[in-house]
């Protein structure tokens, strides 16, 4: 970002303090090399000296918009953008101050936000990036990586920068967020802005505002006593710190991969999950897209709190404008909570944006799932939905189905699969009335649509479980 003052005809005495009383100033996420979201308005803001007449002129624009500083020294208003395009310039100044932004592109931006999966990056050890890093320079997709902050209050900046995506700006960026874009660059073909902001170990509820949280009276509950040393623990610290100083910021959407750090109250969960969907389309004030990352089988020590945790998120897709990606088949080992592969992550979480909010056709996105299970004697037919005409096998028979006649005792079921329907059933069973499907910290089933996508886990019965 260049700064030009310009001053009038004065004294060559005065200047160090004119020089030193600059007033206007923008936050770190409007700066050269940014992206801006296409066909919308952009929203601009940031401080100056009261009463000051601001004006803001795009190279795309034929006129300047303006805005006069408040009392506290802060300023806003928006600018229409134009279709995808760039490079462009953006002039931001007043009688006596100037901002120039220089290579400025319009296209799609999105959030990428979680913990440590959405987190992961080359310097992780994440394989797919190493295979794709001699080629991933792009100057198209932009980066804005977010550091890990926090604040007892909101605050109005973040300490980071825009940068074009090279071998060298991607090493320390999600690998899940570059994978996610790069697959809406290449059947968009506009530019991208990615921001990510994720912190490893973090919970949900640090990513809500603090009064979301604790004027609930179930969800205040999730909060502990036990401060963590390597992430916050307290309601809304990581969105007041990295959230609350971009949500001006317009952008496209959100996708989220995270879960992990909640499996202790996974009974909260959806409705926690989906606090944070809904503080953070007001605080943008547009009824963002969130499509999110269903997390991966574990084993968390304790017979069920990942499952619990995957049937809320299940849940939360009855929330409007959401999309969940299933990923049970990425999994190199139940010991290890981070699948190595991230690739098919991101084009997964791509695929539903480019299916539902960009309205391409003939993208499988949605997962396989159960849509209803109907007994018959010894046996139980479940039949699934969004099979993409079909299911397969990934072995030789089909694993990771239970079935019960009581709901508290479960065998394991034999399944036979007819096009879109699973029959089941199992030795010793005469009547058979629920199902389990990859229900467990660390079942893996291996029935998938013809698609390729795996079916999602599933549990007909509500039997409470600990």
């Amino acid at each position: 970002m260049k700064l030009f003052i310009r001053f009038a005809s004065l004294p060559v005495l005065l200047l160090p303090a004119l020089v030193a009383s600059a007033q206007l100033r923008l936050p770190s996420v409007l700066a050269s090399g940014m992206v801006l979201q296409q066909k919308e308005e952009a929203r601009f803001w940031g401080w100056g000296s009261p009463a000051d007449k601001v004006y803001i002129q795009a190279s795309w624009s034929n006129s300047p918009d303006s805005a006069t500083v408040d009392n506290n020294a802060q300023w806003k208003l928006a600018v229409k953008t134009p279709a995808a395009g760039g490079p462009y310039t953006v002039r931001v100044y007043t009688s006596h101050e100037e901002i120039l932004l220089s290579d400025v592109w319009v296209g799609e931006v999105w959030v990428c936000s979680g913990q440590s999966n959405m987190e992961w990056n080359y310097y992780s050890g994440e394989k797919d990036m190493r295979e794709a890093l001699p080629a991933v320079a792009n100057a198209r997709i932009r980066l804005f990586h977010i550091p890990r902050n926090t604040g007892a209050t909101p605050q109005d900046d973040v300490p980071a920068l825009w940068k074009a995506c090279d071998s060298n700006s991607v090493k320390g960026f999600s690998a899940v967020g570059y994978f996610f874009g790069k697959r809406l660059f290449d059947s968009l073909q506009v530019p991208i802005g990615l921001i990510t902001a994720s912190w490893g170990g973090t919970p949900a509820e640090v990513w809500i505002p603090e009064q979301k949280v604790m004027g609930d009276e179930q969800l205040k509950t999730v909060i502990t006593n036990d401060p963590q040393p390597w992430w916050p623990h307290l309601a809304g610290r990581a969105y007041n710190g990295i959230i609350h100083p971009i949500e001006q910021f317009n952008i496209a959407g959100v996708i989220w991969y995270q879960g992990e750090s909640n499996t202790d109250n996974a009974d909260r969960y959806t409705r926690l999950f989906s606090t944070l969907i809904g503080s953070w389309r007001a605080q943008w004030k547009k009824d963002l897209p969130f499509y999110y990352v269903q997390i991966a089988p574990f084993d968390y020590g304790q017979n069920f709190t990942g499952a619990l945790l995957r049937e809320a998120q299940s849940r939360a897709m009855e929330v409007p404008n959401t999309g969940m990606v299933v990923v049970s088949d990425l999994v190199d080992s139940v010991s290890n909570i981070h699948p190595s592969h991230k690739k098919p992550v991101g084009e997964r979480l791509a695929n539903w944006a480019l299916a539902e909010t960009y309205h391409r056709a003939g993208i499988a996105y949605r997962n396989p799932v159960i849509s209803a299970v109907v007994p018959e004697k010894n046996k139980l037919t479940a039949t699934v939905a969004d099979s993409g005409g079909g299911l397969i096998v990934n072995g030789k028979t089909a694993t990771g189905f239970f079935i019960s006649e009581n709901g508290t005792d479960w065998a394991p079921a034999t399944a036979t699969i007819k096009e879109d329907r699973i029959i089941l059933s199992a030795k010793g069973l005469k009547a058979p009335v629920h199902l389990r499907y990859a229900f467990g910290n660390t079942i893996i089933g291996n029935v998938f649509g013809v698609s390729g996508l795996p079916l999602a886990p599933y549990r007909s019965d509500k039997q409470p479980l600990q």
